[in-house]
């Protein structure tokens, strides 16, 4: 009697107490995001391939909260060959213009030291299966876009973040 009363009583505990959470996350079944409020940290992975894209086209955050992004090289190419980068620019870079002194840079990964105050966040340069991960925090709303500033690849590997 006494083994019951104490299996029914952990089961209880279990069931009261296990169906409590305190993490806010979830996951979007879309775009594969976890995703918290908005005083907790956004976790992003993206992923850049051989084939010059980027798997995540759209980012949506909220103003002031902290992103940890991972990009993933999921290719198999070098990186001499077929780098890849993930580089947040301020509003109203002109894209193109950034892609050609990115370019001229490989000494510094193709981060332009010229260009230092138009990026708001940038990985390092990757070649196939390496990752990084960056935190940043972007505080002021609008529409942004990212870029690959490897050679040539901003043409393709682009896409846009939201702070809302």
């Amino acid at each position: 009697m006494k083994m019951v009363k104490i299996s029914s009583f952990v089961l209880v505990a279990t069931l009261a107490f296990g169906a409590v959470t305190t993490n806010a996350a979830s996951v979007n079944p879309v775009s594969g995001f976890e995703t918290r409020d908005s005083k907790q940290v956004k976790t992003i992975v993206i992923k850049g391939s051989d084939a010059m894209q980027f798997d995540v086209k759209e980012i949506k955050v909220k103003a002031g909260q902290k992103i940890k992004l991972t990009l993933t090289h999921s290719g198999k190419l070098a990186k001499a060959a077929m780098g890849h980068n993930f580089v947040l620019l301020k509003a109203g870079v002109d894209v193109a213009a950034f892609g050609s002194k990115a370019a001229a840079a490989r000494e510094t990964e193709y981060i332009p030291k010229s260009e230092a105050a138009s990026i708001l966040a940038h990985t390092k340069i990757l070649g196939g299966g390496e990752s990084d991960t960056i935190e940043f925090t972007t505080k002021k709303k609008g529409t942004y876009t990212y870029i690959c500033s490897f050679p040539g690849h901003y043409a393709l590997m682009k896409g846009t973040f939201i702070v809302e």
